[in-house]
């Protein structure tokens, strides 16, 4: 089928406002249906989950559609999907939770590459226990996170390894399920940050061999919190900090207070949007329309990052520190002799968003030797097009001239 890049942008209000973004991997616009599904929870009877009053079943609904919705999307059992605030707070939730489990002589890894909502939680988590903290490094050259990297700093003490699927800073993909299967030879558990990655590819969380994945719904297109899924039986095993009042089932036992039913609902919706108009003509199971529709978006974002690689080759003066064989439509850039935070602030006034810094991932940025100022990135979303593309070309080629 042909990408339909006008139809997906028509369903998209804030592209009136004329401007091409590339800022995707720090959060997507919003398409009108996620808009009309929070704001018609909103207006409808609402109250605590139940299912007496109408207000009660219309919260029940918002939050049993959004897990069936997130198990479609991330190929897990709904049972085993858990929301909250964010991707970071969920991180913290969990690292205090299994932190309960470690002891002092106990291992727990973390990668230079990840955002620092994958590092800093397990770092503060195993010195509260006294656990020893192992670092995975990548190669600056290559970008690349590879097993061998895992591997060295693996032993029969290691309880924890905390990898991303996708840098939301360079973009590189990583072996998950080689890394996974590593982790569980040695009786590890594997946390993924899947934040950037679920923005791009199709998940399939039993494939990844992820023990838990975590992501974030405005990555794709939806609102802001986040999710996690796990097995159920898995969860079942974990004892959090809770109200005494407060239900222990799984998920629910590690749900904190009243979730947002709206977003919820918005959840859902952006869901069915990926599975509706990313591939229009896919038929079947939302899972396997989804399937559908992200082997279309890979096939459109590979199209409009390598037009983007191949007009980056063309400008002198231009440093691209996204390297890795594999890995997201994201590009971080430097400059030889131009400031990153000049070519922001003059993209800008263009109509041209595309972001200058670390962008969170600090020790990744750090570790590429760009210290904590990090570089320029620029990032795909389901509707960028080719004439966005041209216009940051032609913006940057003027920066450059300037």
């Amino acid at each position: 089928m042909t990408y339909d890049i006008a139809a997906i942008r028509s369903r998209f209000p804030a592209l009136a406002a004329g401007v091409a973004h590339f800022d995707g991997p720090g959060g997507t616009q919003t398409p009108e249906p996620v808009i009309r599904a929070i704001a018609d929870t909103l207006a409808q009877p609402l109250s605590n989950r139940g299912q007496v009053t109408l207000g009660e079943r219309n919260a029940e609904a918002a939050v049993t559609g959004a897990r069936r919705a997130m198990a479609d999307l991330l190929g897990a059992d709904p049972a085993g999907i858990v929301f909250g605030r964010s991707a970071t707070q969920l991180a913290y939730d969990f690292s205090r939770t299994l932190a309960k489990t470690w002891s002092p002589g106990d291992e727990v890894v973390v990668t230079r590459l990840d955002h620092d909502a994958n590092i800093r939680p397990w770092v503060q988590a195993a010195a509260a226990v006294g656990a020893t903290l192992r670092w995975a490094e990548f190669d600056p050259k290559t970008g690349e996170l590879t097993l061998d990297a895992i591997r060295a700093v693996l032993s029969e003490r290691t309880r924890l390894v905390a990898v991303t699927a996708a840098s939301n800073l360079i973009g590189t993909r990583p072996d998950i399920p080689a890394i996974a299967r590593a982790a569980h030879e040695v009786g590890a558990l594997v946390y993924v940050d899947g934040v950037h990655y679920a923005a791009h590819t199709l998940v399939d969380l039993e494939a990844l061999g992820a023990d838990f994945f975590a992501c974030s719904p405005y990555k794709f297109l939806g609102p802001h919190h986040g999710v996690l899924a796990a097995r159920p039986e898995l969860l079942e095993t974990l004892r959090p900090d809770k109200l005494l009042p407060s239900t222990d089932g799984v998920p629910e036992r590690f749900e904190l207070g009243t979730l947002p039913y709206e977003f919820l609902a918005g959840t859902t919706a952006a869901v069915d949007f990926l599975a509706e108009h990313l591939d229009p003509q896919a038929t079947g199971t939302r899972r396997e329309r989804l399937t559908a529709g992200f082997a279309a978006l890979e096939a459109h974002e590979h199209v409009l990052r390598t037009r983007i690689d191949k007009g980056l080759a063309e400008l002198d003066g231009v440093i691209v520190h996204s390297r890795a064989a594999d890995r997201t439509p994201t590009v971080l850039l430097t400059f030889e002799n131009h400031s990153t935070v000049d070519a922001y602030a003059f993209l800008a006034e263009r109509g041209v968003q595309a972001p200058s810094g670390s962008f969170y991932a600090i020790e990744a940025s750090r570790h590429l030797g760009l210290g904590d100022t990090g570089g320029l990135r620029v990032g795909l979303a389901p509707y960028n097009s080719t004439e966005d593309v041209d216009r940051l070309l032609t913006g940057l080629a003027d920066f450059l001239a300037g």
